[in-house]
């Protein structure tokens, strides 16, 4: 090692060090935190020793999910999919049937296929970086795992050997973030591939051209354009079936006091592609952010179309399209929400809806509940995704427990 070399690292040290110390507090509140982080947990009237919950790594078994607690409107029946997957939480599902699923901690991607009138899960791929965000099409498995974008082509037909896959991830070019790292993606109606880049801290200044925000791509990497700024931490989009506006949660700040600013459900109405949806300035229906002071922070800002709960952390949403559930959840939005751990009272870890109006706004009410008890302040499961099968039923995954449920209306099938 040269000298100069010897002292840049020193200099580099000495500038992390700096950072670190400058944001100690919110270090020891919020592990994985942001060297740029503003939080400020000891103003925000919060028990500072709360920690998010950890994933499990292994599965409950069977016989001890908690199916039975499960409560479901007049008409619908719920039942166990599939299990043995801990940390289960993206689906998509192949041409031939394959349903894959996506984990964040436990940094596996798995199939799940049926095996003599069983489904079968089986750990496709493992050891990659928190490979949330997968999608599928033309017969080719997209896995986006932080900054590193995988294409795996003709994937059906090599599920016991996916050999190597194209890698894309020059062609993103998308940032490593130090915070908000996993992905969601989702092809658009448009052919496009629509990717979340989160924001690289809890609350901080972020480059509006770089984080927080939602991008479109060709399939291949190519033609990038940022179709929504402003946006915390979206991990779940949809496009609204008749209208083909997309509408994504997203999960609202922490160390701001228990009862807010409250997670959103956002639309982006036609012609506003680029808008600014108010991270790190404005939250909610337009609360100024408390650490993070600018004039007019909520002007020219989207406001939701919904507010979905204080830290409920609402993941995947897809709207009705099938002909199982009665008509009136048709094109109605479905939404898991994973769950609190920043609020003392816990809320959240359950579906919800969300009920499209004319004005562009949407009403909230809940469809899948029973995994909180709110008297005992515990959870049971964490519900994470929800994914249409062809038959109209609904899946739900649980990562908490790592299973997936059906959810259907009618008979049984």
């Amino acid at each position: 090692m040269t000298l100069t070399t010897t002292k840049r690292h020193a200099l580099a040290t000495v500038t992390l060090a700096a950072l670190l110390a400058a944001g100690l507090t919110a270090a020891m509140a919020q592990p994985g935190f942001s060297p740029i982080d503003q939080s400020n947990p000891e103003k925000s009237g919060q028990d500072t020793n709360m920690r998010p919950y950890p994933t499990p790594p292994t599965a409950t078994p069977l016989d001890k999910l908690p199916l039975d607690k499960l409560k479901l409107p007049a008409g619908f029946k719920s039942e166990v999919w599939s299990h043995g997957h801990p940390g289960a939480r993206t689906m998509v599902r192949g041409d031939k049937g394959t349903i894959f699923m996506g984990t964040r901690q436990i940094g596996r991607v798995y199939a799940i296929v049926d095996k003599d009138g069983r489904r079968e899960p089986k750990v496709l791929l493992q050891g990659l970086n928190q490979p949330n965000g997968l999608e599928f099409r033309n017969g080719a498995l997209y896995v986006f795992a932080i900054n590193r974008v995988f294409r795996y082509d003709n994937i059906e037909d090599k599920l016991d050997n996916p050999g190597e896959p194209v890698e894309l991830t020059e062609k993103f070019n998308l940032p490593d973030t130090v915070h908000h790292n996993w992905k969601y993606v989702a092809f658009g109606p448009d052919g496009k591939l629509y990717v979340q880049v989160g924001s690289n801290c809890n609350i901080c200044e972020v480059n509006p051209g770089t984080h927080g925000q939602i991008r479109r791509y060709n399939a291949d990497g190519s033609g990038m354009e940022i179709v929504a700024r402003g946006v915390r931490n979206t991990v779940g989009f949809d496009w609204h079936p008749e209208t083909q506006e997309l509408w994504f949660t997203d999960n609202g700040r922490d160390w701001a006091g228990n009862d807010g600013p409250q997670d959103e459900l956002n639309r982006i109405p036609k012609g506003r592609e680029g808008a600014r949806f108010g991270f790190p300035y404005c939250h909610a229906n337009g609360i100024p952010d408390p650490d993070i002071k600018v004039p007019d922070p909520c002007a020219g800002v989207i406001l939701p179309a919904a507010l979905t709960g204080p830290h409920a952390a609402g993941l995947g949403i897809k709207f009705y399209t099938g002909s199982m559930f009665p008509q009136t959840y048709r094109n109605v939005g479905f939404i898991a929400r994973r769950g609190s751990w920043n609020r003392e009272q816990k809320f959240g870890y359950d579906v919800v809806l969300a009920r499209p109006q004319a004005d562009g706004t949407a009403t909230i009410e809940p469809f899948m509940t029973g995994l909180l008890d709110t008297a005992k302040n515990e959870f049971y499961g964490r519900p994470t995704y929800v994914f249409q099968m062809p038959d109209g039923a609904m899946l739900v995954s649980d990562e908490q427990n790592g299973a997936v449920y059906r959810i259907s209306a009618g008979a049984s099938r």
